[in-house]
């Protein structure tokens, strides 16, 4: 699996950077987990700093185009995101950590 940047746009007002980017892959269309950590690997950043938010591969291609958003801090992550958005990239919200201390006590 090959990933190219294709744009990366600032956005200092949310703490983030809006990537897209096009993945050449030989096998299916890969999961989002494994795009969120070979993009976060190419980036310099930490897997839980980045949110997948769109894979699209048109049928019978072997190329995916994409678009990420790539936070400065897992915390911005968590305040700015939708919940289902951070399931969905298996990123720990804050409710899971009162759960967590909940269930301890």
């Amino acid at each position: 699996m090959e990933i190219d940047i294709i744009s990366e746009d600032e956005n200092p007002m949310l703490h983030r950077s809006d990537v897209r980017f096009e993945i050449v892959h030989e096998e299916a269309t890969p999961s989002r987990l494994s795009v969120r950590d070979s993009l976060a690997a190419k980036l310099n950043k930490d897997s839980d700093e980045v949110v997948v938010h769109e894979l699209d591969t048109k049928f019978g291609m072997r190329k995916t185009v994409g678009y990420a958003k790539v936070y400065e801090s897992p915390d911005f992550a968590r305040d700015i995101e939708q919940d289902y958005m951070l399931d969905r990239n298996k990123i720990e919200g804050a409710e899971a950590d009162a759960d967590a201390e909940a269930e301890e006590a």
